[in-house]
Formats: structure tokens, C-alpha cells, sequence
């Protein structure tokens, strides 16, 4: 299936488009948001209907975690899913970050080599996006709102 990437990405946009819908107003964390199809396969976006407005309007947030290919070989190893090599990471990456950053509400954490400090950041940016301000310790070099 991922072959045919238009037929991939219009699955997997229905089936994420069918999740939240379950999930009616309730708030959720995913680890896909619909516009990504605009940076996987934007030919597939004709089939659809939408527009990037459209998806934005979906989110109350967005936060993209940057990839370890951006640290380096060292950082970063590819398996039987994860096939990019690093340069074509740092490609989707960028087409993500092209499509996600005028999101009114979006933030980029970029990638650290303690991986630790990586998802700190996120937690605390998660409390702060939550309106939970008494755990909030965010430096500015931890993360950004583009």
C-alpha cells in the first residue's frame, strides 16, 4: 500500500479524520494532524477537498518534535518502518514544518541529543498548552513558537 502513496495517504486521512470525530470535543494527543498529507503527497489533496486552512482549523495546537536526523548519523537509525534516509527526513521534516508553522498555535521542539531533555520540553509545553502554569519551566532554547 504505501507504494501507491496517494491511495495510502487518503486512508490514512480518512481513518484520522474518523478517530477525531470519535472523539467528539474531547481533547487528544496524535501523532499525525491531517495537513500532513499536504507535506507527504500533495497531489492526493485534490481527492479530498480540502485546504490547509481547512486542517488547521481541526487543531487547537500543534506541536511538531524534530527529527534526530537533524544530530546526525549517530542520532539517527533507520529500521524496517522508518526507511528515509537522513537527508529525505530532513526533507519531510521541512515540508511538515512548511505546512504546519502558520498554525496559529504551533510550536517546534527541536530535536536534542539527551533524549530526555526532548521530552521535557514537550511535557512542560503540553502543561503550559493545557493551562496547567504551576509545572511550567520553559527555557527559550528548549523550544519555539513559529
Amino acid at each position: 500500500m504505501r507504494s501507491d502513496k496517494s491511495a495510502f495517504h487518503n486512508i490514512i486521512y480518512k481513518q484520522q479524520t474518523a478517530r477525531e470525530k470519535a472523539l467528539g470535543n474531547r481533547s487528544f494527543i496524535t501523532d499525525r494532524g491531517t495537513a500532513d498529507i499536504f507535506a507527504f503527497h500533495p497531489e492526493a489533496v485534490s481527492e479530498i477537498g480540502t485546504t490547509i486552512a481547512k486542517e488547521h482549523k481541526r487543531y487547537t495546537a500543534v506541536i511538531q518534535l524534530g527529527s534526530s536526523a537533524s544530530l546526525g548519523p549517530d542520532h539517527y537509525v533507520g529500521d524496517n518502518i522508518r526507511r528515509e534516509t537522513i537527508e529525505e527526513t530532513l526533507q519531510i521534516e521541512k515540508a511538515l514544518r512548511s505546512v504546519w508553522s502558520d498554525h496559529s498555535a504551533y510550536h517546534f521542539i527541536a530535536a536534542r541529543s539527551d533524549l530526555g531533555k526532548k521530552y521535557a520540553a514537550l511535557r512542560q509545553l503540553i502543561f503550559m498548552l493545557a493551562g496547567v502554569t504551576d509545572r511550567i519551566n520553559i527555557s527559550t532554547d528548549e523550544t519555539s513558537n513559529e
